[in-house]
C-alpha cells in the first residue's frame, strides 16, 4: 500500500496501565517509522484525550500494553466506531491478557502448558508447594511484562509471593517452573517468524530483564535444530490461532530440557508486542529480513475490524 492509502492514523501509546512507560517507548519508535515513509500518524495517549476523538482516524495503530490497551477494551471502543485496528479482536485480546484463561484453553486443545494452582486467600500453600515443587512462579494473571512476578525458591516464601502479586490483580496463579530455557515466536500475518531464544542474565526474565539491562542475551538463530524449530513455529501458530488471534503478537514456551531435546510448554501469548529497541518481534523480524519500517508498515496494513 502507498503511505496516503492508510489515511489519518492514530498511534495509540501511553495509556493507564502499569506499562505505561514501556508503550510510551514503543509508540514513540513506532510514530517515528511511520511519519519517516510518509504515513499521516499522529499521537494519540487514551489517558489525557476523549476516546471519540478516534472516530476522526481512518485507522489505529495500537501500540497499548496491558489493561485498557491489550485486554480487549481498546478493541470494543475502536469496533463501536469502525475504525479499523491493528493486532487481534475484542476476545483474543482479552484472553490473551488473562494467563489463566489462556491456559485452559490451551489444555482443552491439548496443548501442553505448565501445572499450575490458582492462589487465594484459603488456598493451602503448603500443598501447593508439594504438588507443583520448588522452584515455582507466582504471577498475576492479568499483567504483562513480568509485572508481579515472584520466583519462589524455599519453602515458605509463597505467602509474600502471593500477596506480592495480588497488589495488581485478585486473580494470580502459582505455576510450576520449566528451567530447560526460555524461547519466543513471533507471528505476523499467517507468518511464524524465526524462534529466539532469551538467556537473562539474572534470575530469570523480569521487567529489569526485559527493559533496564544490558547483560539480557538474545540468540536467533535460537540453536534448535531446524527440523524441531519448525515444530515449534507451527504449534505457536497454532496456539494464536486458537485464541483467535491475528496481525501480530508473540507466544513464549519454555523447554524443560536443555537443547530443545525435550518437551516444549507454551506459556503465555503477547497480542500487543513490544516495540522497543530490546523488544522481540523487531528482532525476529530482522532475522527474516524485515526491517523496523517496512514492520510497522505490515503490521498496519493488516488493520480491520471485527
Amino acid at each position: 500500500m502507498d503511505a496516503r492509502d492508510f489515511g489519518k492514523v492514530a498511534v495509540l501509546f501511553g495509556g493507564r496501565s502499569a506499562e505505561r512507560e514501556v508503550s510510551l517507548n514503543s509508540g514513540s519508535r513506532v510514530l517515528a517509522a511511520l511519519q519517516r515513509q510518509g504515513v499521516d500518524a499522529q499521537a494519540f495517549d487514551p489517558a489525557t484525550r476523549r476516546l471519540d476523538e478516534l472516530a476522526n482516524f481512518d485507522r489505529a495503530f495500537i501500540v497499548l500494553h496491558g489493561r485498557y490497551g491489550e485486554d480487549g477494551t481498546i478493541q470494543g471502543a475502536l469496533e463501536l466506531m469502525g475504525v479499523p485496528y491493528t493486532g487481534s479482536g475484542v476476545m483474543a485480546s482479552a484472553l490473551g491478557m488473562d494467563k489463566w484463561r489462556t491456559k485452559m484453553l490451551w489444555r482443552a486443545a491439548g496443548l501442553p502448558v505448565p501445572d499450575y494452582v490458582l492462589l487465594d486467600a484459603a488456598t493451602d500453600l503448603s500443598r501447593v508447594e508439594a504438588q507443583l515443587g520448588l522452584p515455582l512462579f507466582v504471577k498475576p494473571a492479568c499483567e504483562g511484562s513480568s509485572i508481579g512476578i515472584t520466583k519462589v525458591k524455599q519453602a515458605g516464601e509463597l505467602r509474600a509471593a502471593h500477596a506480592a502479586a495480588a497488589r495488581h490483580d485478585p486473580l494470580v496463579l502459582a505455576e510450576q517452573a520449566i528451567l530447560g530455557g526460555e524461547y519466543t515466536v513471533a507471528i505476523l500475518g499467517d507468518q511464524a517468524l524465526p524462534i529466539i531464544k532469551i538467556e537473562p542474565g539474572n534470575e530469570f526474565y523480569d521487567y529489569a530483564a526485559k527493559y533496564l539491562r544490558d547483560d539480557t542475551v538474545y540468540r536467533c538463530p535460537c540453536g534448535l535444530p531446524e527440523r524441531r524449530e519448525h515444530e515449534l513455529r507451527a504449534q505457536a501458530l497454532a496456539a494464536f490461532r486458537i485464541l483467535g488471534g491475528r496481525g501480530w503478537g508473540r507466544v513464549d514456551f519454555l523447554m524443560d530440557q536443555a537443547g530443545g531435546s525435550g518437551r516444549a510448554y507454551l506459556l503465555e501469548v503477547n497480542t500487543s508486542p513490544g516495540m522497543t529497541d530490546h523488544s522481540l518481534v523487531p528482532m525476529a523480524a530482522r532475522a527474516a529480513g524485515i526491517g523496523y519500517d517496512e514492520l510497522v508498515l505490515r503490521v498496519l496494513a493488516l488493520a480491520t475490524l471485527g
